[in-house]
């Protein structure tokens, strides 16, 4: 049974508040029915059921459950409640199989991989999508994507499901099957609400809810419509609507609500009691597995992904190399320079010059790897979390870990920072022979582009859309380089404000750290006015920005963002 007591839900300032919802009450008595909301857009139809379903909190007013207060006594239980709202919940790369077995591995704890196989085929069974179970999402048609988003939402048995305008935008075929998709789903013994514009399958609701401008003005069977409202046609009900306010429409159905609410729960079975299917909650490696295999399936089949991290790890080292060749014959010939620059200064001005070329060549090529690499992470994560926000909502209030997704992008990442960084420095190292430790260059390589990845992950996590992500994650690869003061010296004070951010800054002090014991490292220093941290320090540094990006992630990822 589901009861809403005078739910109210204003936003705006409290001298001049907007009433989105006002003073509904409704009640739901049994299951197996199957409940029409319908009104004139902007009613708050999409608004009342995200209210029910939790994403909304009202202003004020109660909602029962069972006769469990939600408020006060415990929100649903994930395997409670399902929720199809209007946009896709599936990932376009993956079967349709894989989506409801993704969906099954994701809720349902404690099945076996035989289980889970025979609910999946029980499911498209039941969808009638068993010709089309190897088709993936981004073929299907309008009509075949309800059906897969209504099939995901019944693997965990809910008592109650929400639809939110489902049939909107299909041909009168789809429309036809999805309505009598539904109405089999609430014969089950389930309460469905079924956001809908169309008024022609009325007649195969149990009953029809009516909103107009954020108040409810009907709640009957859809055989009393026509009386109450005195109509011939349940097309003249909008025109209807608009011949009295919807406060005049309000007072009228509440002096009539509690003798057509008691029609409609005539002859329903009562929900009380009725557990259904027990649900067992999906432990926390088990949401990271299933996430994990999930991300690595999604990035081989899509080839574009696939050619672009491709390009960037052979073109970027290309592209230091091609930098250095013209330099490598300094390079070589600073090995035969006095150990005392100032000596040499004094027997050869022109030996000091090309001392100076070459501090300044390793300075810069030292740079264009670490830049190049920041320019890899954030290539690898500005759209990972951004790029699927609604499906990451959706699976969120199905249960879905948030720390169990992050770790799981986490994992991924982590794969490609290693792979690119490794290869980044024995491919550069090979050609130029750049000297220093190898193991601690290529450590301090991998760090800094997993510091970038991870804060570029956070922005993904934190941002609406991918598009306002990855411009962040552009924006903040390109001041890298000015704002490191490695080319360029910053003035001191602007310095150190800006240094502990800059992980372009921290990677390529850290790499000049690797050569203190060489020729080079002098070099360097005889050109460069910016001061270098130890390489503990660095370290710690890349690391706080990488923890940090995480953490971003994380807390973006907890946050409702529906909208």
């Amino acid at each position: 049974m589901l009861e809403l007591k005078n739910i109210c839900l204003q936003i705006g300032l409290e001298e001049t508040p907007i009433h989105l919802l006002e003073d509904i009450t409704l009640s739901l008595r049994g299951g197996g029915q199957l409940v029409a909301v319908l009104g004139p857009s902007g009613c708050g139809k999409s608004t009342l059921m995200k209210v029910i379903a939790g994403l909304k909190e009202s202003t004020s007013g109660q909602i029962l459950w069972k006769g469990r207060n939600l408020a006060d006594e415990g929100d649903f239980d994930p395997h409670e409640v399902g929720y199809v709202p209007q946009f896709s919940i599936a990932h376009e790369k993956l079967e349709v199989w894989e989506c409801i077995q993704d969906a099954i591995q994701l809720r349902c704890g404690g099945l076996l991989s035989e289980d889970v196989e025979a609910q999946v085929d029980s499911i498209l069974s039941e969808l009638g999508m068993e010709a089309i179970a190897d088709k993936r999402v981004e073929v299907l048609s309008g009509g075949q994507r309800r059906r897969l988003a209504l099939g995901m939402e019944l693997v965990s048995s809910p008592h109650l499901l929400l639809c939110d305008e489902v049939t909107s935008g299909l041909d009168p075929k789809a429309e036809d099957e999805i309505t009598g998709l539904l109405g089999a789903v609430a014969k089950k013994g389930r309460i469905v609400l079924n956001i809908t514009h169309s008024l022609k399958h009325l007649g195969s609701h149990d009953s029809v809810v009516i909103l107009f401008q954020g108040r409810l003005v009907f709640h009957a069977a859809p055989s009393y419509l026509l009386h109450y409202f005195g109509i011939n046609h349940q097309e003249d009900l909008y025109p209807r609507l608009a011949e009295r306010t919807p406060q005049e429409w309000a007072s009228s159905w509440d002096k009539h609500r509690l003798s057509y609410e008691n029609l409609v729960s005539v002859g329903l079975p009562s929900t009380e009691g009725a557990s259904g299917e027990q649900v067992t909650q999906v432990g926390f490696f088990v949401q990271w597995r299933v996430l994990l295999a999930r991300r690595w399936k999604l990035f081989w089949r899509d080839p574009g992904q696939v050619k672009l991290q491709l390009a960037l790890m052979v073109g970027f080292p290309c592209l230091v190399v091609v930098f250095a060749l013209h330099g490598l014959p300094a390079l070589r010939a600073v090995a035969e320079l006095p150990e005392d620059p100032l000596k040499q200064l004094v027997s050869d001005f022109a030996a000091r010059i090309e001392y100076l070329k070459v501090g300044g060549m390793v300075s810069g090529l030292i740079m264009f790897q670490v830049v190049l690499l920041t320019l890899m992470g954030a290539n690898n994560a500005a759209r990972e979390i951004a790029g699927e926000r609604l499906i990451l909502e959706k699976e969120k209030f199905s249960g879905l870990s948030p720390v169990a997704y992050v770790l799981a992008k986490v994992s991924f990442l982590a794969v490609l920072v290693v792979v690119q960084s490794v290869w980044m420095s024995l491919f550069v190292n090979a050609i130029v022979r750049m000297p220093g430790h190898l193991l601690q260059q290529t450590l301090l390589l991998v760090l800094v582009n997993a510091a970038m990845t991870a804060v570029s992950l956070g922005i993904s996590g934190l941002m609406q859309t991918a598009e306002q992500s990855s411009l962040v994650s552009v924006y903040l690869v390109g001041f890298q380089l000015p704002l490191s003061g490695a080319v360029l010296a910053l003035p001191d004070w602007l310095g150190k404000i800006t240094r502990p951010f800059i992980a372009s800054y921290w990677g390529w002090a850290g790499f000049l750290q690797t050569m203190q014991e060489t020729r080079f490292y002098n070099a360097v220093l005889q050109m460069t006015q910016t001061p270098l941290m130890p390489i503990g320090m660095v370290v710690l540094v890349l690391f706080a920005q990488a923890l940090l990006g995480v953490l971003m992630a994380f807390w973006g990822c907890r946050r409702g963002r529906w909208e």
